[in-house]
């Protein structure tokens, strides 16, 4: 496994994978990240990570200087999961002095993550973009508990015509459900405990759906119902969106939706999905 940290040498390597494989994170890796590599390296025969904690997406309140790092501990996992390619760059490599560009996503990125951290997607498009033209990938995976991103990513691909395929794979979650994320690191065991309350309410959305319900509406309170029922919940919002553009459901059509939720248990703050209906199928790969 090579590591590199400089576009230059980023791209000299690039030459020697005929067809390659991309996993964008911001390290701490897990082994939802590890699925992704495993796929990546299955599929294309070669996959590169790239390990960068991007301040563009962090708001000023939120924990950029908090964020977990372990970068020793990441470059032993990626060896062990095949990664051929580690490209981990400094801040000033992908925003050098006088950077002025930024990436806007229209429609998609205005709801739910939106709503609660403006900016956030702009950050997101705009490093998702810089990383793509750097490490020129044939195929990107990306996780489908960050849902909203992977809506954001796919639209932009499309809109900008970028020779990258995006494969969304599904949540990797503990033993009980809970999703696995680099901020769960966070939680006391109380709170480690209450967080199965994302869960809870998505799976009860989940089987008011298969029972036949498609009311928007009464798919959302099914949901709330649950969390209401945790002390230390506190909601930021509850979704039963269209799987396309995210915009709120009063039906769910055949299309299906996707239930979505974040929860700030103490002073973290977690986010879930399910899809219910067609969209596992649309959205899974």
């Amino acid at each position: 496994m090579r590591v590199v940290s400089t576009v230059a040498d980023l791209r000299a390597a690039r030459g020697d994978y005929p067809r390659l494989g991309f996993v964008p994170t911001m390290g701490f890796l897990h082994e939802g990240h590890l699925t992704l590599v495993r796929a990546a390296k299955a599929r294309m025969g070669a996959v590169t990570c790239s390990i960068f904690v991007n301040p563009t997406q962090f708001a000023p309140t939120e924990d950029l200087a908090r964020y977990p790092r372990d970068l020793e501990r990441d470059l032993a996992l990626l060896s062990e999961a095949g990664c051929d390619l580690v490209f981990t760059p400094t801040p000033e490599a992908i925003y050098p002095d006088g950077f002025s560009t930024r990436i806007e996503v229209d429609g998609v990125t205005a709801p739910l993550e939106g709503a609660v951290r403006p900016g956030h997607f702009s950050g997101v498009a705009t490093v998702v973009t810089k990383l793509f033209n750097m490490v020129q990938p044939d195929a990107a995976w990306f996780g489908q508990k960050d849902a909203q991103q992977c809506a954001v990513i796919r639209r932009m691909a499309r809109d900008l015509n970028l020779p990258v395929e995006i494969v969304v794979a599904e949540t990797v979650r503990e033993p009980d459900g809970l999703a696995m994320s680099s901020r769960n690191i966070y939680l006391a065991a109380d709170e480690r405990v209450a967080a199965l309350c994302l869960i809870r309410a998505l799976r009860a959305a989940e089987a008011a759906f298969d029972a036949g319900e498609r009311s928007g509406d009464r798919l959302r309170r099914a949901m709330e119902a649950v969390l209401i029922a945790e002390p230390m919940a506190r909601p930021d919002y509850v979704s039963i969106a269209d799987p396309d553009t995210l915009a709120e459901l009063d039906t769910v059509d055949d299309r299906g939706a996707v239930a979505s939720l974040a929860v700030r248990i103490g002073r973290t703050r977690l986010i879930d999905n399910l899809l219910l209906g067609e969209a596992r199928q649309k959205w899974l790969r």
